[in-house]
């Protein structure tokens, strides 16, 4: 367990010597979600896996929620495991996190691979708002049920849904363009297909469209694949593209760890 602020997050650690990676899990996911990519990647790797505040079954609540809470955890546990230097893997949420804290530490990343997140696209609009805040409140009711299992988190609704909206607004491209642009160090998206659960039509489509005038500005952000599994699935159907954008992103690494 590692203390950070007023909680504690459920930390694993394989240590070794190798190349640290910590992984940085979707909004509302575990750390177990890694596990295929970790397997693939084997041994060599050190591998640093966590559950976020009020996630999986053992991550303690907080008060806040917050997304730069979230950047801050990575700082906590990797200097609660004796780490100075990472690469950082990031799916969905945890790619905007992982790109936050790849262009605020250039010279702590090894790289960052990114997974199906960190688009910059202006989705988030009045309506939007108002649907997500329905749907969590739709949700809640069954909520509890599941919390012992650690499938969804010890939030409440309206805790959720904030989370939900802040994403949203950091993911205009006026936000998180300029986060994209700064980053310095070698970085790779893994690109997932379709639509996946809470999204409709062609829009996560358009989305992931925005990745071209990214990979235009920045030379040291390039698209490592696009895979045939949606957003959902990409950990679980794909995890050989992301850990080959692992190995790839290591390989251009010249810095001491």
């Amino acid at each position: 367990m590692v203390p950070v602020d007023d909680t504690a997050l459920a930390a694993t650690d394989t240590g070794g010597p190798g190349v640290p990676v910590v992984y940085l899990n979707g909004q509302f996911a575990t750390q177990g979600y890694w596990r295929r990519v970790i397997a693939d990647l084997g041994t060599e790797w050190r591998h640093i896996t966590y559950d976020e505040r009020a996630r999986g079954r053992r991550s303690k609540r907080s008060a806040d929620y917050s997304f730069e809470a979230a950047v801050r955890d990575v700082d906590a546990v990797l200097a609660a495991r004796g780490v100075h230097r990472a690469l950082v893997v990031g799916w969905s949420y945890g790619a905007f996190v992982a790109a936050h804290w790849a262009a605020r530490n250039p010279d702590r990343t090894v790289g960052a691979v990114l997974v199906d997140g960190a688009q910059p696209y202006d989705w988030l609009d009045d309506a939007m708002e108002q649907h997500i805040r329905k749907l969590f409140r739709r949700m809640g009711w069954f909520m509890p049920l599941l919390r012992p299992t650690g499938l969804v988190p010890r939030m409440n609704p309206e805790e959720m849904a904030n989370s939900n909206i802040e994403l949203g607004r950091l993911a205009r491209a006026r936000e998180l363009g300029p986060v994209l642009d700064g980053i310095t160090v070698p970085t790779r998206h893994v690109v997932a297909s379709g639509s996946s659960f809470g999204s409709s039509g062609d829009g996560q489509e358009l989305i992931r469209t925005s990745l071209a005038g990214v990979t235009e500005r920045n030379p040291n952000i390039k698209i490592y694949a696009k895979v045939p599994s949606n957003h959902g699935a990409i950990l679980r159907k794909d995890f050989r593209a992301v850990a080959g954008a692992v190995r790839e992103v290591a390989a251009l690494d010249g810095g001491e760890r």
